[in-house]
């Protein structure tokens, strides 16, 4: 069984979505200044770098990170080959071998955009009618290679609205460089924060 990697790495200098709060790693304890071991103080955003959203980052009443299944996030995905697109419709997706269940992730252009120094506006985002198509073909969650699914700059935020009410659940921030299209196991496990909207997450998929 192979192991691949497909989660960002996090520090100061990664990419971070316009308006959320920078990463900031601070020593806290050291061993060479006399201390017993050394600690790091961590302070980030919870859709910071790979990440999931809970249904109440956009919706208020929605289930909070704690409430959300963890079989949401870990089972059988299918990497989908959409590089080439500026966005991610249903005509798309009616292409892809999608089951029931299945967990899609979207290879995109995005993947390559990891490697520029900065944020990159012009991602490739998911589309409305694809996440209409994405609940009615019973998607349990669906992830992209960069920080958002939906196209920058939107005000009503209509994907996330619609998969979140849907019971769909969203990853975001994937590194998908390398990895081949196809069917694995994907274990995307956030952090524990039971009550939050979010959480980074370290995800990997299984070969």
């Amino acid at each position: 069984m192979r192991v691949i990697d497909i989660s960002v790495p996090n520090g100061p200098s990664q990419h971070v979505y316009p308006g959320d709060p920078v990463p900031r790693v601070e020593r806290n304890k050291a061993i060479l200044a006399g201390d017993v071991c050394n600690l790091s103080l961590l302070t980030m955003g919870s859709h910071t770098g790979t990440h999931v959203d809970a249904p109440y980052h956009f919706i208020d009443d929605g289930p909070r990170l704690g409430e959300v299944a963890l079989d949401r996030m870990v089972g059988e995905a299918l990497v989908a080959d959409l590089r080439g697109r500026p966005a991610v419709d249903a005509d798309a997706l009616a292409h892809t071998a999608l089951r029931s269940g299945d967990i899609l992730l979207c290879l995109t252009d995005n993947s390559a955009r990891w490697a520029a120094p900065d944020f990159q506006r012009d991602f490739t985002y998911v589309t409305p009618d694809a996440a209409d198509l994405l609940v009615e073909r019973g998607v349990r969650a669906v992830g992209i290679d960069y920080l958002s699914i939906e196209q920058f700059g939107s005000s009503d935020f209509a994907v996330h609205h619609r998969l979140l009410g849907a019971g769909v659940f969203i990853i975001e921030g994937l590194d998908l460089r390398g990895v081949e299209p196809g069917r694995y196991t994907l274990v995307c496990l956030p952090l524990k924060f039971p009550d939050l909207d979010g959480a980074p997450a370290r995800a990997v998929l299984l070969a």
